[in-house]
């Protein structure tokens, strides 16, 4: 089984080291970063090529580009299985499912180490990528769409999570007040930890929002917290 691995970033490169078979990436275009931690993989090259020799196509890429992606994997004539693991809508998700075949709707949750939950006709068949080792693929039975809907429920609370600690943290600490925050059982601050990772979760929390939007909820809080997240990784560079 040779599985092409779209794109090889921290998690993804930690899901595609537990696939049973050969890994396959492209390196083009790609930075030193990413090619370090393709170590292990085979090198197609180019994405054209990855597609070409490929059985299943596993897309773990930034929600902002999974639908691009999926279109330029199917517009290259694919046909095997395609595990879009994104954290994207329910809504999105429907749309790539329309594009091939064997689409199956994944997301990865790693809150206790990395759980990929699994939606689809071909869940099962995606699972077995993975069996005995680091990653626990969990098959739903569920149409296209509920793994998607798992990812933006915890994501959510997550991320949204997180950003309202920070400003509970910053209030707190502009009139020396933390120690008796800390006394009334608010967590500790995250973001600086995963400040890093906040040019991919805005565009996460407006796909969280459009959700929102589709089921009749408010979509003011994940919108707040895109923006709060944009300007982060603004702030950044």
């Amino acid at each position: 089984m040779r599985v092409g691995l779209l794109f090889p970033g921290e998690m993804g490169a930690a899901v595609g080291n537990a696939v049973r078979g050969e890994v396959l990436w492209a390196s083009e275009d790609r930075s030193e970063a990413t090619v370090a931690r393709a170590a292990a993989f085979t090198d197609a090259g180019s994405v054209e090529e990855l597609v070409r020799s490929s059985d299943v196509v596993l897309s773990i890429c930034p929600p902002a580009i999974a639908e691009e992606t999926a279109k330029r994997v199917f517009g290259l004539g694919f046909d095997g299985l395609y595990v879009e693991a994104n954290a994207i809508s329910p809504s999105r998700m429907r749309r790539i499912a329309q594009l091939g075949p064997r689409v199956v709707d994944g997301s990865i949750i790693a809150a206790k180490g990395i759980n990929l939950y699994l939606a689809g006709d071909e869940a099962q068949s995606a699972a077995g990528l993975f069996e005995g080792n680091d990653v626990k693929a969990i098959p739903l039975d569920a149409e296209i769409g509920a793994a998607s809907a798992l990812k933006m429920a915890f994501g959510g609370w997550n991320k949204i999570g997180i950003a309202l600690t920070a400003q509970a943290h910053a209030i707190a600490g502009a009139y020396r007040v933390t120690d008796w925050l800390d006394a009334e059982g608010v967590p500790a601050d995250r973001l600086q930890h995963v400040a890093d990772r906040a040019w991919r979760w805005a565009p996460e929390m407006e796909e969280i929002a459009d959700l929102c939007g589709e089921l009749g909820l408010s979509d003011g809080i994940p919108r707040g917290a895109a923006a709060f997240y944009r300007n982060l990784s603004d702030e950044r560079g």
